[in-house]
């Protein structure tokens, strides 16, 4: 069976003086059968890549989320949305960011639920987004952020979670790359 995985990858590049992070979603049974697809995803750092934190996307709010063949996915009109929220402390120099999953049927509507979140409440100056105009800095349907191979092999399947499932376990914690078999 597949999983759809959303990690937190990091790394110290050369020429730079903080670690820099960006967002990966892969699916594979297994976080260790994804390590071809993370090296392939950042190549000039290969297994100097460290995984941060990472999930297996299973529930996001009121649905279940599955990974099917391409050819089986039922369309319903949702879709999978990934929100990379920004904002500001006064006196601080940090841009603060918020990862969020969203369901919805647009990618205005998964923007309106980004906003309502209470990230903002502790944020007091959101960070505007010139290609939004809005307090997002980053907005995608995940299916748009799995590698092209994936997307056409694999669907991303929404359904209402009738059973109330458990919510997703986060495993948060540094993890190399090069340590994960």
């Amino acid at each position: 069976m597949n999983n759809l995985f959303m990690a937190i990858v990091g790394c110290n590049l050369p020429n730079r003086f903080i670690e820099q992070h960006d967002v990966f979603f892969g699916v594979a049974p297994t976080l260790v059968d994804l390590k071809p697809k993370l090296i392939e995803f950042w190549p000039e750092i290969a297994e100097k890549l460290h995984i941060d934190s990472y999930r297996i996307v299973s529930k996001v709010g009121n649905h279940r989320i599955s990974v099917v063949d391409a050819a089986e996915k039922k369309d319903n009109g949702l879709h999978l949305y990934f929100l990379n929220l920004g904002g500001y402390k006064p006196d601080d120099m940090e841009e603060y960011h918020y990862k969020q999953l969203i369901v919805s049927s647009s990618m205005a509507e998964a923007i309106r639920i980004g906003k309502k979140n209470v990230f903002w409440q502790h944020y007091t100056e959101p960070h505007i987004d010139n290609k939004y105009g809005i307090d997002v800095d980053d907005a995608y349907m995940v299916e748009d952020m799995l590698p092209a191979d994936v997307r056409n092999q694999y669907g991303i399947q929404i359904e209402e979670d009738v059973e109330n499932s458990r919510e997703d376990e986060l495993h948060i914690g540094y993890l190399k790359l090069s340590k994960l078999q």
